[in-house]
């Protein structure tokens, strides 16, 4: 019994001693060590996107211009809700400035997604600085959510890929870097030589890869993120100058509370895990007292377990008494002269 007793507490004390490894260690992941810029801008664009659904009915298909925050002015964003079914078998022939084929499929699988577009205009420098290169047009992004739930929070993002043609993103206007060479008098510049502008896709974590200009002003994609068109360069385009970065979402608008719950979080399960220790050294010495507890009662009853005595009145009393002698005395010597 002591050695299960023992056992058991080893389990507890190895349990305590991973919970609290798991804690220090989310606290090193916290939001603001691990979230970047761009990918909380991420989140909070899919929040007000979202809030353009709020109508009588949302219509599967249609898309729906969402207002960004308001110390965010520039931005466009709008959000789709599509059938997963229907994205793979039929696509979206356009949506602002992307042309979606079909054979598009998600990972994981939802019954109903959602599209958020995001057109970052002048912020683009910001969120994507692209040292030595030039935009020649804003950054745009496309996202896939889930789209089950509408007024649902902390929604991940969805891996959309094309399995048979690739996405197609147009581009209209492209605005060319001053040149000395060439005359700016022209009101409509002719699009870059495709020797020059290249196509660049950022992923998910934000790296940037870079491909040939399918068409004029088009690029290709297999996968979601943010895109735009890019010459190389060593001076900033005018036309996407950035504007100073923001200090946050405007009180009131719930900009930061995701990072909040996440703090929540991480403060809830180091306060469980100190509380789970507490309980682990008051179980340790509740169980150290009942086996001491246990030992009394067997030293009791061993000390009252033995020979009994029998008892005999001396008076108003009764007193033990030792039995008589088994073996009786004999006299060395039997004669008596």
């Amino acid at each position: 019994m002591g050695l299960l007793i023992r056992r058991g507490l080893s389990v507890l004390l190895l349990l305590s001693f991973l919970w609290i490894l798991w804690s220090t260690e989310l606290r090193a992941q916290s939001p603001s060590s691990t979230t970047t810029p761009a990918r909380a801008l991420d989140a909070l664009l899919q929040d007000y996107a979202y809030m353009a659904f709020v109508r009588p009915r949302t219509i599967t298909g249609t898309p729906y211009d969402g207002e960004p925050p308001s110390n965010l002015t520039g931005i466009k964003l709008s959000a789709m809700r599509l059938r997963s079914g229907s994205l793979r078998s039929r696509g979206v022939s356009s949506y602002k400035e992307f042309q979606i084929p079909t054979g598009v499929v998600e990972e994981p699988y939802v019954e109903r997604l959602a599209l958020v577009y995001q057109n970052l205009g002048n912020w683009s420098l910001v969120y994507y600085p692209l040292p030595g290169y030039t935009y020649l047009a804003p950054v745009l992004g496309l996202l896939a959510y889930d789209a089950s739930n509408l007024s649902a929070t902390n929604i991940p993002e969805l891996d959309i890929r094309a399995s048979k043609e690739p996405i197609l993103i147009s581009f209209p206007l492209l605005e060319l870097p001053p040149s000395s060479s060439s005359s700016s008098s022209s009101s409509s510049p002719p699009p870059p030589s495709s020797s020059r502008a290249k196509c660049v896709w950022f992923d998910l974590r934000g790296f940037p890869l870079f491909s040939n200009v399918v068409a004029d002003n088009m690029c290709s994609t297999t996968q979601q993120g943010h895109f735009s068109i890019v010459v190389e360069s060593t001076a900033p385009s005018p036309a996407l100058v950035a504007p100073p970065p923001p200090k946050g979402p405007p009180a009131g608008e719930g900009g930061g509370e995701k990072d909040k719950s996440k703090v929540w979080k991480i403060v809830g399960s180091v306060v469980g895990g100190f509380v789970m220790l507490v309980l682990l050294v008051v179980l340790v010495f509740w169980v150290q007292r009942c086996e001491q507890q246990k030992k009394m009662v067997q030293m009791e009853k061993a000390a009252e377990v033995g020979e009994s005595l029998q008892m005999t009145s001396i008076g108003n009393t009764r007193a033990p008494v030792a039995m008589g002698t088994r073996t009786q005395p004999v006299l060395e010597n039997e004669y008596v002269p």
